[in-house]
């Protein structure tokens, strides 16, 4: 298959940048079908506001840190962290607590 350059206008910006034969043969490779929506400045911004500055380097960058919230486990009282907003009526668990009480149901 043959790719000729292409122009195209970013949706963020709205500048016109181009989508080049060799990215279109790249993209080809991969199995992507879409076309680029944003300009490579704006793609860059947005990993970055993503992923924080490291997103820019590509592959294998790290994940945000997931938001904790504090919480006192229900069946030891130790003070803890949990990766959700814990509610009014609801137990808590610190993670050995979590799995003791996770045996317990299952048997």
């Amino acid at each position: 298959m043959s790719f000729v350059d292409k122009s195209l206008q970013c949706s963020d910006c709205g500048i016109t940048f181009t989508f080049s034969a060799e990215e279109q043969e790249f993209f080809a490779t991969k199995g992507y079908t879409n076309e680029p929506k944003r300009c490579p400045s704006c793609r860059e911004a947005r990993k970055a506001e993503r992923y924080g500055s490291s997103g820019s380097s590509g592959y294998g960058s790290y994940r945000p840190r997931r938001q904790m919230y504090p919480a006192v486990c229900a069946e030891c009282g130790k003070q803890t962290e949990v990766p959700f907003e814990p509610r009014e009526g609801k137990p808590v668990y610190c993670s050995d607590c979590y799995n003791k009480v996770r045996l317990r149901n299952s048997r």
